[in-house]
């Protein structure tokens, strides 16, 4: 039997306590303010993005139709590839595409004079680009983008102290 099997403890999260310490880092510097602290790794941006959109894997459609685990719509889903819809269930798809659509988000803000940071880029993901070019971007893509952001620097945070 292993020493884990005896009863000594480990510090080893599992999935489900790792993703409620990032939610409630998360909620903290949201109280906190911290606007100033950010992750710009695309990893990172894309993991928080998955953690906010669907952490559980869900495979029903959401409320707009939304599927996989970045909750694509069907029109961002055929802008990146010609793939059926129902392949966004398909976590190695939906990854391609997710990269496809940060890049292409990425590429939209550099283009625009707009620094590239996860704050922005989640802005852009909830909000649509256009919306952040033209700086009208509604309050629940503001708390959405924070809220990414957060988590991808706690992220980023733990790959640093690793």
């Amino acid at each position: 039997m292993s020493p884990v099997g005896r009863g000594v403890k480990t510090n080893i999260l599992s999935p489900r306590s790792a993703l409620r310490v990032l939610m409630l880092v998360s909620a903290l510097a949201l109280f906190l303010g911290s606007k100033t602290a950010r992750a710009d790794t695309r990893s990172d941006t894309l993991q928080a993005i998955h953690l906010v959109e669907n952490p559980r894997d869900l495979t029903r459609a959401g409320p707009a139709g939304e599927l996989g685990a970045y909750q694509f719509r069907q029109t961002t889903w055929a802008q990146h590839t010609t793939r059926p819809f129902r392949d966004a269930l398909i976590r190695a798809y939906s990854d391609e595409v997710a990269v496809a659509h940060y890049e292409w988000l990425r590429a939209g803000l550099k283009r625009n004079g707009l620094e590239v940071t996860s704050y922005n880029i989640a802005l852009a993901w909830n909000a649509g680009l256009s919306a952040v070019v033209k700086g009208r971007i509604p309050r629940t893509a503001r708390f959405y983008a924070e809220r990414v952001n957060n988590l991808a620097t706690e992220m980023s945070y733990q790959v640093a102290a690793s």
